[in-house]
């Protein structure tokens, strides 16, 4: 069986397909005739709610308020982070990246509360993370960017106290871990990509107007959104 989480196709169906699956659960689409009879795609519909229903239709039951995933034991060589406020300035797209300076500025309010901070992201995010770390005069080794795999990223957000990011896969992963976190969106609604629940938890900041999220700058409205507006958030998680 080959569960298709890749859109409604049908360029990834055909991939999925070409793996000779015994059974392919996707959603239809009419250049497919494998998936006719399959559930329909709903534009509108929150992407928890969209993946679950493929599955409940297809006969495999899915609770969307069931999303909680237990964190992977942080290595011991990271144990010093944890209680650690978690800055990911990252985000695939320049257009869902909330400028580097601003991140900082928010890094040092959490640095002068007394709050350790970290500043996360991959391989090819380093220099970016070490330019917010920089602006924010903290040292070379905060920045974790470039330093940890997948699982190990989890860990970290999983044993992190807070978490501030845009709309990326990290904002994904501090909903999951139930780790309270502020999270910045700009071309992309969170009705449909923030967190499902857990508002008190996880504060979304969208000035409410959409766009390309693959366009190659700042989206208008993720600009909108002032330090300010950040740190009252963050002031405001349990």
């Amino acid at each position: 069986m080959l569960v298709n989480l890749h859109g409604k196709g049908p360029q990834s169906h055909r991939v999925a397909l070409a793996a000779r699956p015994r059974r392919l659960i996707a959603f239809a689409h009419p250049d497919v005739p494998e998936t006719h009879g399959s559930p329909s795609w709903r534009a509108d519909e929150h992407e928890v709610v969209r993946w679950c229903r493929l599955l409940a239709e297809s006969g495999i039951a899915a609770d969307p308020a069931r999303l909680r995933l237990p964190s992977p034991p942080l290595p011991s060589a990271l144990h010093a982070v944890r209680g650690a406020t978690i800055v990911h300035p990252g985000a695939a797209s320049p257009a869902r990246r909330w400028p580097a300076e601003r991140f900082a500025a928010v890094a040092r309010e959490e640095s002068a509360a007394g709050r350790q901070v970290v500043i996360t992201g991959g391989p090819d995010e380093r220099e970016l993370a070490l330019t917010v770390a920089a602006l924010a005069s903290l040292p070379e080794h905060a920045v974790l960017a470039g330093r940890t795999g997948l699982r190990e990223l989890a860990a970290v957000v999983g044993a992190a106290a807070r978490v501030v990011c845009g709309d990326t896969g990290v904002a994904h992963l501090a909903t999951a871990l139930d780790v309270p976190s502020v999270l910045l969106f700009g071309p992309s609604s969170p009705r449909v990509w923030g967190p499902w629940h857990g508002r008190d938890r996880h504060r979304v900041l969208w000035a409410g107007r959409l766009g390309d999220p693959h366009a190659q700058r700042p989206h208008a409205g993720l600009l909108e959104i002032e330090v300010g507006d950040v740190v009252a958030e963050l002031a405001a998680l349990p």
